[in-house]
């Protein structure tokens, strides 16, 4: 049993960037936007956001060009946004792409920042004043109308009102997951359309229990070339979104030898907690940091290990590091490994027939395009 899709010429793999962020730069340039845009980096997402403080003809195409490159799109309306004609074109083409590409679930996603909606919606308060200037400065008739139809157009689609939060993080941090959120479902979808759903797929479905209350560790074994790491990635990609941490950790092994196992270990526990941690023995990781990860559901994959005392540093003797719930795959190409690392559920990759490994390998390309978005390259 297989299938295989061809996925969209105008896929979110496609695309440059996973989000575009238009803002007014005077009103937060300097605080939460960029606060938001490290929040964004943190997560490994792609974002473009232009600083520049000086903007001319030049560098509209270059913007224009981003605008057709990106999935999502953030527009950030505060007090002076309307103020900005560079704002408001740029509102105007990025609602422009979202309606010519319905479709192909490109979004925009408005944070009203210190703004009344209703105010951006039925252009009153600053942005009515903004407005009624720009007329006043003899702006063409059909541009104000474009204006004030991208401004109505974008407020009332479902975002973020800062004045429903008591601190900015915990907005930026709701923002944060709703992108994640979106690009997972969207990345989700075309993974599912490229990927050859084999024996293999469903038989290791099936080892998964959502429903469990321990932590699952489940082996992938098999020689070079059967798919193991695809198969991981595949599970990643589809249910690792569920879950408060994920993890993809790519040739563990090799990495570990070539950097060591603390560099490895502070990668996987900063990814999973989202913080910049350094631990200097992660075979002691502080009491503080083990409840953190013990309270929490995790999805990780340790790809391409070669001997169970790896297993044992980054997740503790038989995942005793992490919460109830959790789910650990390890790909390896001994099964010893799997064994001596205590683990109870292993399963051996089969080799694909000849059609399907065709199948597969006309599309890895683009499969790995979207796995690379949320795997963590170690070097």
């Amino acid at each position: 049993m297989a299938m295989s899709l061809a996925s969209s010429s105008h896929s979110a793999a496609q695309k440059k960037y996973d989000v575009f962020i238009s803002f007014r730069g005077e009103d937060t340039r300097a605080g939460f936007t960029s606060h938001l845009h490290a929040a964004l980096s943190r997560t490994y997402l792609h974002t473009y956001i232009d600083y520049r403080i000086e903007k001319g003809d030049e560098v509209w195409p270059e913007l224009e060009k981003a605008i057709k490159q990106s999935t999502l799109f953030l527009v950030v309306f505060s007090e002076n946004y309307a103020s900005s004609t560079w704002c408001l074109n740029e509102l105007v083409e990025l609602m422009e792409c979202r309606n010519k590409n319905e479709d192909d679930n490109i979004g925009v996603i408005p944070v009203f920042y210190h703004v009344d909606p209703s105010h951006v919606r039925k252009q009153t308060g600053s942005y009515g004043s903004a407005l009624a200037k720009h007329k006043q400065e003899n702006q063409d008739d059909k541009m104000m109308q474009n204006w004030k139809n991208a401004l109505f157009q974008a407020a009332n689609l479902s975002g973020f009102h800062s004045s429903t939060y008591r601190t900015e993080s915990n907005m930026i941090e709701d923002i944060t997951r709703a992108l994640l959120g979106k690009l997972n479902h969207q990345y989700r979808d075309e993974l599912t359309c490229n990927l050859i759903l084999d024996e293999n797929y469903w038989a290791v479905r099936s080892l998964i229990k959502f429903d469990s209350t321990t932590v699952q560790i489940i082996g992938l074994w098999g020689m070079g070339g059967t798919g193991k790491t695809t198969l991981a990635a595949a599970m990643f990609q589809r249910f690792s979104f569920k879950y408060e941490g994920n993890c993809f950790l790519e040739r563990v092994t090799e990495v570990s030898k070539k950097h060591g196992i603390n560099y490895t270990c502070n990668k996987l526990l900063s990814k999973l907690l989202g913080e910049d941690l350094r631990i200097d023995t992660p075979k002691v990781i502080p009491a503080m940091i083990k409840r953190r990860l013990r309270h929490m559901k995790s999805f990780i994959v340790l790809d391409d290990v070669h001997n169970s005392e790896l297993l044992q540093d980054l997740i503790g003797v038989r995942g005793g590091w992490l919460g109830p719930g959790s789910i650990v795959i390890v790909t390896t190409r001994d099964k010893h490994v799997l064994i001596s690392g205590g683990i109870d559920e292993i399963y051996e990759v089969k080799k694909m027939n000849s059609q399907n490994s065709l199948q597969l390998f006309s599309h890895v390309k683009e499969v790995y395009s979207i796995l690379s978005t949320f795997i963590l390259i170690l070097i």
